[in-house]
């Protein structure tokens, strides 16, 4: 017999009004600035930005996988940025098979993104985004930008370092608590979203996961889905603990 990863909802939110500045030691990678030197968050309307996205305009349902560390190319759409870290598939020891391990001194400084391309988006439309991932007991963040039906692109902060929730008009930045060992992170952006914006969500543009954590596999589904009707293949069993 073996046991399943944690399943977590570790992101603690308190919406209420406009909080106070984000004191996070991130800075923004994904504003892009106008000819004047501005931020723009909106997205400029163009017939070529259905050609840029990863997943195409079409019916999307079921689980879409962004990263699985067995692939043999597990970072294929993928950038990767280190820093006194390393980023590299190792053996762990309690499932006995190969992840992928995003470590750094400075979780600002080492972490992956994806699509690797700045050019290009996502373009997915699966509400849900799901992570396994390894509590390495160390500073650990993720993020995800998110484009509304207000044609905003809007992001999603969570880290293991902050103690409150922050809503920002282009950010929002919110407290994550990992179990030991492993965890299935269960994230619902759409909830999200319209909790934070009053919005509706409507696509993914882009994930980073920062240092430091171990990973399985990430991604998308419709809906949550019952550990027995996952497929094989996005399961992660461990060993029973011994008592």
């Amino acid at each position: 017999m073996r046991r399943q990863p944690s399943i977590c909802y570790p992101l603690y939110i308190c919406f209420g009004p406009q909080l106070s500045a984000d004191k996070a030691i991130f800075r923004s990678r994904w504003s892009e600035p106008d000819r004047s030197g501005a931020v723009s968050n909106k997205v400029r309307r163009t017939t070529a930005s259905s050609r840029r996205r990863y997943v195409q305009n079409t019916f999307q349902s079921g689980f879409l996988s962004i990263l699985y560390s067995i692939g043999s190319k597990p970072l294929q759409i993928w950038d990767s940025q280190v820093e006194n870290g390393h980023i590299k598939r190792i053996t762990d020891g309690d499932v006995q098979s190969s992840v992928l391990e995003v470590s750094g001194s400075n979780v600002a400084t080492t972490f992956i993104k994806c699509p690797a391309d700045p050019e290009r988006t996502l373009g997915i439309k699966l509400p849900f985004l799901v992570m396994i991932i390894k509590n390495l007991n160390k500073y650990f963040s993720f993020e995800v930008q998110v484009l509304d039906d207000k044609n905003v692109r809007r992001r999603f902060r969570a880290s293991n370092y902050q103690s409150q929730t922050r809503v920002k008009p282009f950010i929002c930045t919110m407290p994550m608590r990992l179990d030991e060992g492993w965890n299935q992170v269960q994230f619902n952006l759409s909830d999200f979203t319209r909790r934070a914006y009053g919005t509706n969500y409507l696509e993914t543009l882009r994930v980073q996961i920062h240092a430091n954590c171990r990973i399985r596999r990430i991604y998308f589904s419709d809906r949550l889905y019952s550990e027995e009707e996952l497929p094989p293949e996005f399961k992660l069993f461990l060993p029973l603990q011994k008592n």
